[in-house]
């Protein structure tokens, strides 16, 4: 089969938002190239995962590439997708350059055109991501491995987004918690809360394709084989009462589910977001507040920041 790749330019905020209007648009997959994650490749105190000299890699911003079946005619559909990118400055997002082009590939270059980017990368001071078809050895005690396949729609799961969340789960997880994940994505914070100790885990997302990669990164880690995931509106419909809950989404997103994140959760428990560009942090926190929590930690990573919010109980 033939295949036609769309590749989109643009800002490293918007890369999330870009991914999902080139799959709406019917992309089969995407790849994701973000500057960020070769900027995570560098030496820090985690010690060097792989020499960037090696690898070719963008310096800035960030390239989405799509895939196209050859029964979608993307010429067509190119102004809707440049045009729906450049509305995202209404939603405080840059997508700058929005360069858009595009190219013929065959069935074999789509299927292997991103593994040559992605790598072992360490995330935090625990946990390493690890390319499904790599082999890795544990490198230190107490290292936790989380296998993830790329190459669907959701990208390295580097994003500084994602290392806020996980970062988060480590300071809060003590095991045998019951977590709920939100907008699962690549279901990568899900696998890593079991990985670090959670019992239940309940894992959602509105988009279907979302759903099946999360499952299939799932399958990839035996920890993981009694995750819940599904799909569902933010938590419009459940009913459970969780220690954590955790969401790596957009600030718009953020807001509406922030009453039912108060409803879902137990008294004395945490709930963890990020996804927050600078302009949106105060508005998300502001949010947060009102409903009843208490900051108990902010992070950040260049533009973006976490937040840890705790349910005082009773006795608080």
């Amino acid at each position: 089969m033939k295949w036609t790749e769309v590749t989109v330019s643009t800002s490293n905020e918007a890369v999330e938002a870009v991914s999902n209007i080139l799959m709406e648009a019917g992309a089969s997959g995407v790849k994701i190239d973000d500057a960020l994650d070769y900027q995570n490749l560098k030496p820090d105190r985690y010690g060097e995962i792989i020499d960037l000299d090696t690898i070719p890699h963008i310096t800035s911003g960030a390239q989405i590439s799509a895939y196209y079946p050859e029964t979608v005619f993307v010429p067509e559909i190119l102004p809707t997708i440049k045009q729906r990118v450049s509305q995202l400055t209404e939603f405080g997002l840059d997508p700058q350059p929005n360069d858009v082009s595009m190219a013929d590939l065959s069935d074999e270059d789509w299927a292997t055109a991103w593994k040559k980017y992605y790598h072992p990368v360490r995330v935090t001071r625990y946990l390493t991501i690890v390319p499904s078809w790599e082999d890795y050895q544990v490198q230190q005690p107490g290292e936790l491995v989380l296998r993830l396949d790329p190459g669907r729609a959701f990208g390295t799961g580097t994003h500084p987004t994602t290392k806020l969340c996980l970062q988060a789960l480590e300071t809060v997880i003590n095991g045998g918690e019951h977590l709920i994940d939100v907008g699962t994505g690549s279901g990568i914070l899900s696998i890593a809360a079991k990985a670090m100790g959670v019992g239940d885990v309940e894992a959602y997302d509105l988009d279907d394709i979302a759903v099946a990669s999360a499952q299939t990164n799932l399958d990839l880690n035996p920890v993981a084989k009694d995750i819940h995931v599904a799909a569902n509106d933010l938590l419009v419909g459940i009913d459970t009462q969780a220690d954590i809950i955790v969401a790596n989404i957009l600030a718009e997103i953020i807001i509406p589910l922030v009453p039912q994140a108060r409803q879902n959760l137990k008294r004395g428990g945490y709930f963890i977001t990020s996804g927050i560009i600078d302009d949106k942090f105060q508005l998300v926190l502001d949010t947060i507040k009102q409903a009843g929590f208490q900051i108990t930690q902010h992070t950040q990573m260049g533009d973006w920041h976490g937040i840890i919010a705790y349910l005082p109980t009773d006795e608080d």
